[in-house]
């Protein structure tokens, strides 16, 4: 049987780092055995859903470089979601509800009141014909729930959780359409996954008690549940479930210079007992994807942690890799000479600034000052062409006396107004001599 996983975003927002995760793991399930991987748009709701997510949804996934091998609209599909929903009523296992909101919430409060579980009584059962009937000559529009089969436990083999239990009775039959007709989650989802061929659903450990009811859902329509598997949810530094993961988006990674290949490198590992590597591409870590070293504590999301693997992978970015995204001029040399400095491409722009100039050294007492100026007399007069900063400070040393900071750190000061930046023998050569003569004479000022 081919694996076939799926990723199912509501278009009503943007991705964030823990939607991303869940597409990347389904992405690696489907692919670690050249299976298939397809994209559902869940647009059930038309009020909240807006083209221009469904459209960032794409380009994220692009970006990442996660490919869906189909795509499905469940817009598109209303009609099927009519055909299970009627052949379920036909068979007695969805049945209409005329609680109000209002009186579902005192109903849950009444129960929590008393130390009881809040499951929902069943009390629209009980209306007889002309009941039901009088409500809706009243203008009361019910709600659908599913009928669950309370006479047996639903029991699954989590890919990560391990043996599942739970008992039916202990579970509210699950609302699955609203008064106004429009669709919840739970019964499109399934007739879906049945439809679209998915053997595997991959998703947050918050959707277990939906999976308990929708593996009933899947018998009731006459097929077999896919293999679930519940990970762990993302939480943030602080060690609880973050608001700012639910708004870190990839636009905002984007937007602060965040390499595709961190993203994936992180939120691959993020949550199992694998060290991450910045060097394993998406096909690499497809083959070493493996549920069980999933594990059941949260999964830790640390900003800290995503630049720190941005950085190592810029560092290894060659000139080609970048040339569309460098600023103007910048040859092949400078990219080489600042790339180790830089956490973020775009900071290269800044080194660049100093290599064209103009630069504004610190203030200097009168010795460095007379040091400069001796440094800018022997510049001038060194042979350019063979390592100039050697020869440079290797004069200096022998005419000065000075070494280590007092000998180097004048230099770069007055070269490149910072007390600290890239190896200075290849900054150097790129601001070139004349450049350097100006500067070290304007230092010694």
């Amino acid at each position: 049987m081919t694996v076939t996983t799926r990723f199912a975003p509501s278009p009503t927002g943007n991705l964030h780092v823990g939607n991303i995760r869940t597409a990347l793991h389904n992405w690696l399930l489907a692919k670690q055995t050249g299976g298939r991987f397809l994209l559902r748009i869940d647009d059930t709701d038309r009020a909240r859903s807006e083209e221009r997510f469904v459209k960032a949804i794409r380009a994220d996934l692009r970006w990442l470089g996660i490919v869906p091998d189909g795509e499905e609209r469940q817009s598109a599909r209303f009609d099927r979601y009519e055909q299970g929903f009627e052949s379920l009523r036909a068979r007695g296992r969805v049945y209409p509800c005329y609680e109000t909101p209002q009186e579902l919430d005192l109903k849950r409060k009444i129960l929590l009141g008393r130390g009881l579980p809040p499951i929902y009584d069943r009390a629209a059962l009980e209306l007889s014909e002309a009941q039901r009937a009088e409500k809706e000559a009243a203008g009361e529009t019910p709600h659908w729930r599913f009928l669950l089969d309370r006479d047996r436990p639903i029991e699954w083999d989590d890919g990560i959780r391990g043996a599942q239990h739970f008992e039916p009775a202990q579970i509210s039959d699950p609302v699955i359409r609203r008064g106004d007709g429009s669709w919840l989650y739970m019964l499109p989802s399934a007739i879906d996954d049945i439809a679209m061929g998915v053997t595997d659903v991959l998703r947050g450990e918050d959707h277990v008690s939906n999976t308990a009811a929708q593996i009933q859902m899947f018998g009731a329509l006459g097929a077999d549940a896919p293999r679930f598997a519940h990970e762990a949810l993302l939480v943030g530094t602080e060690g609880k479930l973050s608001k700012r993961l639910g708004s870190l988006g990839m636009d905002a990674l984007r937007d602060a210079g965040i390499e595709p290949q961190a993203v994936v490198a992180l939120l691959a590992r993020l949550g199992t007992s694998d060290p991450v590597d910045p060097l394993l591409d998406l096909d690499s870590l497809a083959a070493s994807f493996d549920l069980s070293r999933f594990g059941r504590a949260p999964a830790r999301f640390d900003d800290a942690d995503l630049h720190r693997i941005n950085a190592a992978i810029v560092h290894r970015l060659s000139f080609e890799d970048v040339a569309g995204r460098l600023p103007k001029g910048m040859t092949p040399d400078g990219w080489e000479a600042v790339r180790p400095n830089l956490s973020h491409v775009d900071e290269a722009g800044e080194w660049w600034r100093i290599v064209t100039g103009p630069v504004e050294p610190p203030a200097l007492d009168e010795t460095d000052r007379a040091y400069l100026a001796q440094a800018a007399e022997t510049l001038r007069t060194i042979a350019w062409e063979d390592e100039p900063w050697r020869a440079l400070t290797g004069a200096l040393k022998n005419a000065s006396g000075r070494k280590g900071k007092h000998l180097f750190l004048p230099l770069r000061q007055a070269l490149t107004g910072m007390d600290h930046g890239p190896d200075m023998a290849a900054m150097l050569v790129l601001i070139g001599k004349d450049a350097a003569l100006e500067r070290l004479r304007a230092a010694s000022a």
